[in-house]
């Protein structure tokens, strides 16, 4: 009810169509709302198309309430691959760290115990277990301690976000790719009221949802909101290899990867992140993840660089989601987070019932709009 008119709305333009957008508007349209998904681009193909797509709450701890939401959104994957399928799309092979020094090794494993003590499943075994039962192409210490998560998945969010669009394509809704949105108009009690588009055309709606990522900030100030986000540039590089030797998302010293396909891996590092700055062009920083890779997967040795991406990650200033209705703007609402894999299912669900119900779950309490000053 949050239209200004006190209805239940028709009519949801959804911008952006990465994994969060895609999760809001198929909810939407289960629920028999009209649906209008609107993309710059093609829907999967940004930053959802190059995220390390692990879907977890073991790296979300920083407060109880992320992590709860995160937990939440573990649950929301399972129950959605239990709706439409986990086809292409859904891997839950569980997840594995390890360190290569005792101050990291320290850290994971104090982790760990936090995440036990929380209800969290976890198991600590040796670099021996994990080769013996898990992943024989590792090149890890036999006595190295070795996480593994079990109920953490790995998703791949291009196909994720096409099934989802075609169901809501399906059903009645309707698909604006290619084209971006250059106004949102109001009426005279501020409430949102049309979206003016590249190709000339203005669609009337109810109500607007902002999942337009990197670019969430633009969409906001539109409506005259103030929307800080990071500037938080990431690499990925996937490589393509005759069979892929590992079988699920892992952590390793330096490095991080997981299956992207039966012959084809995703490698990403934040120190690798770190040298965005100073220039190197994607290629030789995809080459500098190739090297990371090697010692970990020696069977990686004669792999090729198939695509690398440098994508910024659309992070709210404070690191955390911003997700709900902005009161000052009836009918406009944020679904705007990293780690969007994760949370997109559980978000999607959340947020549209708040749009049509004008219920608000308190799993998004420390995470609403309105706590950045205007």
């Amino acid at each position: 009810m949050r239209n200004g008119s006190g209805r239940r709305p028709r009519r949801v333009a959804v911008i952006g169509v990465g994994i969060l957008g895609a999760c809001v508007g198929w909810n939407l349209a289960r629920r028999g709302a009209e649906v209008v998904l609107i993309d710059a681009g093609r829907p999967g193909e940004g930053v959802t198309n190059w995220s390390f797509s692990w879907v977890n709450a073991s790296n979300k701890t920083v407060t109880r309430s992320y992590f709860d939401l995160n937990a939440a959104g573990m649950a929301a994957h399972r129950e959605l691959a239990g709706i439409i399928g986990p086809d292409s799309w859904w891997y839950p092979s569980g997840h594995l760290r390890w360190a290569d020094d005792p101050a990291a090794e320290a850290k994971f494993l104090e982790t760990a115990e936090l995440l036990g003590s929380w209800g969290y499943r976890v198991e600590v075994s040796t670099g021996a277990e994990v080769r013996r039962r898990l992943e024989p192409a590792l090149a890890l210490p036999d006595e190295v301690p070795v996480v593994l998560y079990p109920d953490e998945a790995w998703v791949h969010g291009r196909h994720l976000v096409d099934r989802l669009v075609g169901q809501v394509v399906a059903g009645g809704g309707e698909l604006r790719s290619g084209t971006e949105v250059r106004g949102i108009g109001t009426g005279v009690d501020g409430s949102v009221r049309t979206v003016a588009l590249s190709d000339g055309s203005r669609l009337d709606v109810d109500v607007i949802v902002n999942a337009a990522g990197p670019s969430a900030s633009h969409v906001a100030g539109l409506v005259a909101r103030r929307l800080p986000m990071r500037r938080e540039p990431g690499v990925v590089a996937r490589i393509d290899c005759a069979q892929v030797p590992i079988h699920r998302a892992m952590h390793a010293p330096h490095i991080e990867m997981r299956p992207d396909g039966d012959a084809s891996m995703v490698l990403h590092s934040r120190e690798i992140d770190a040298l965005i700055d100073t220039g190197e062009e994607p290629a030789e920083l995809a080459r500098l993840l190739q090297e990371l890779v090697r010692p970990v997967v020696p069977g990686l040795a004669h792999s090729r660089i198939a695509q690398v991406q440098v994508a910024y990650r659309p992070i709210p200033a404070d690191g955390f989601p911003s997700v709900g209705g902005v009161p000052s703007v009836p009918g406009y609402y944020e679904a705007v987070s990293h780690s969007g894999i994760t949370l997109g299912p559980v978000i999607g669900r959340l947020l549209a019932a708040e749009i049509l119900t004008g219920e608000r779950d308190e799993l998004l309490a420390d995470f609403r709009p309105e706590r950045f000053p205007q």
